[in-house]
């Protein structure tokens, strides 16, 4: 199983298994048209990534050089739907981890090949369906500063938390 990396650093597990929690923020605005049609303007878009987690250990990512951009290689799926096999995925997959699909087929989710060419993924398309998901853990270049870390000496356990920003 993979695991959340930090700048090439894995987030053991005896530091608790890391919730993440993806938000996307941007450069956007909703404004009203002079016939009161409401558009929305975007001028850019990026995640900002929450991730904690509590345990025997504290997260070990003190190391790390926070004034530089580092690599965060996630393990929350992110995926993208469509009613065609072929569909733009709209983040970086993992390069450890390949992308996986299925095929919506009644209401059941079939598993299906996946081939990627650049941003593209092409399913092996599958007799009765009606949608297809094709599915991937983001590696993302973000800033971010050191984690929180506290010790909750009664319980013995370590909590810590952090929030990086792509790049």
């Amino acid at each position: 199983m993979p695991k959340v990396m930090l700048g090439g650093i894995p987030l053991d597990l005896h530091a608790g298994a890391p919730t993440q929690q993806y938000a996307s923020e941007g450069g956007s605005t909703r404004v009203r048209l002079s016939g009161g049609a409401l558009v929305s303007m975007t001028h850019w878009r990026k995640e900002s990534i929450s991730i904690s987690g509590s345990g025997w250990m504290g997260a070990g990512l003190d190391g790390l050089d926070y004034t530089q951009p580092l690599e965060l290689r996630c393990t929350a799926p992110k995926s993208v739907s469509g009613t065609l096999p072929e569909l733009l995925v709209t983040g970086t997959p993992r390069p450890d981890v390949a992308p996986w699909a299925h095929a919506l087929v009644g209401k059941q989710w079939r598993r299906t090949p996946v081939s990627m060419s650049g941003d593209t993924a092409t399913c092996t398309p599958v007799p009765g369906a009606t949608l297809y998901r094709v599915s991937w853990m983001p590696v993302f270049q973000v800033i971010c500063d050191p984690p929180a870390e506290a010790l909750d000496a009664s319980a013995g356990s370590f909590s810590w938390q952090f929030t990086a920003q792509e790049i």
